[in-house]
């Protein structure tokens, strides 16, 4: 559809921490340094892992924990050095359908609401069932990266 995609994604390994009571935006800012050490060698093998993109945030309705999540790269995927911080984990999303909008620019947790509501509403129009007690924002940019920015919003497909 010219306003969403659906995509498939294969099993994979996410270093992923959760935060809680906070802001969606302090909870970005939190995991995502958490996330950050992790990869710069904060792991039993103190080895230095490459930045992959997306970074998601897994966003509940009425919940305040938020789940912040790094994708690990291809030659780790097999064996990735375990977290030594006890708040950062290692978790094999399962392979899974997803809804998928895009939209650039500098994307706020109201931005990715506001897209998600329409992303929502989209598949509510067309009859497509999807999960939606919870959806991931995915940020693909560096924030010094100022223009063509890409972001999304992801609908796990029923």
């Amino acid at each position: 559809a010219k306003d969403y995609e659906l995509r498939q994604y294969e099993t994979a390994k996410w270093v992923s921490t959760v935060i809680k009571g906070e802001t969606q935006k302090e909870a970005m800012r939190q995991g995502f340094w958490k996330l950050f050490h992790y990869i710069q060698g904060k792991n039993e093998k103190e080895m230095k892992i490459d930045m992959t993109v997306p970074v998601t945030c897994l966003v509940k309705s009425g919940c305040t924990d938020f789940k912040i999540s790094f994708f690990v790269p291809f030659e780790h995927q097999d064996c990735p050095p375990q977290p030594t911080d006890s708040n950062v984990f290692i978790e094999e999303r399962k392979a899974a359908a997803l809804f998928v909008r895009s939209f650039g620019g500098f994307a706020s947790p109201e931005k990715y609401a506001e897209e998600a509501d329409a992303l929502a509403r989209t598949l509510r129009n067309r009859g497509q069932p999807f999960h939606e007690d919870f959806f991931y924002t995915a940020g693909y940019d560096s924030p010094f990266k100022l223009f063509n920015r890409h972001n999304e919003v992801w609908y796990f497909k029923k």
